[in-house]
């Protein structure tokens, strides 16, 4: 992902001017918000979830589920919204999910989501903004 060249790119100094400090860490740092600790975990209305870093759209509410990890999971992202990697830190093997506009760290993919795509994109909240319908 280092290597890539993504549509929107900043500076370090600029990614830390447009992102609070928790967001950096978050998604330049690849870094995990604690689990339950963001509001758009538990958000119900209809709408959009954009990246933080760029306003790309990530996710419709309709494919947002409740996982019970205490992050906000979906189960199908917007067609090209999303790229993934591999992630072998902490000694575990993993699949990372960043956004494909801006290459921000979003959270994981795992293969454990309800139907119809068996997929959990497991997302930090700060991460993203809501914008209802």
């Amino acid at each position: 992902m280092d290597a890539k060249q993504f549509p929107v790119t900043h500076t370090d100094a600029e990614w830390r001017k447009l992102l609070t400090p928790e967001q950096y860490q978050i998604m330049r740092g690849h870094g995990t918000e604690r689990p339950g600790s963001c509001a758009l975990n538990y958000e119900k209305r209809a709408g959009s979830f954009a990246c933080a870093g760029c306003g790309q759209t990530l996710f419709v509410s309709n494919t947002k589920f409740e996982s019970g990890t205490g992050w906000p999971s979906f189960n199908d992202p917007v067609p090209g919204a999303v790229e993934t990697s591999e992630d072998n830190s902490y000694g575990m093997r993993r699949v990372e999910v960043h956004c494909s506009r801006c290459g921000s760290h979003l959270g994981h993919v795992f293969p454990d989501g309800p139907p119809p795509t068996h997929q959990r994109y497991c997302i930090n909240g700060v991460a993203m903004n809501f914008k209802p319908e």
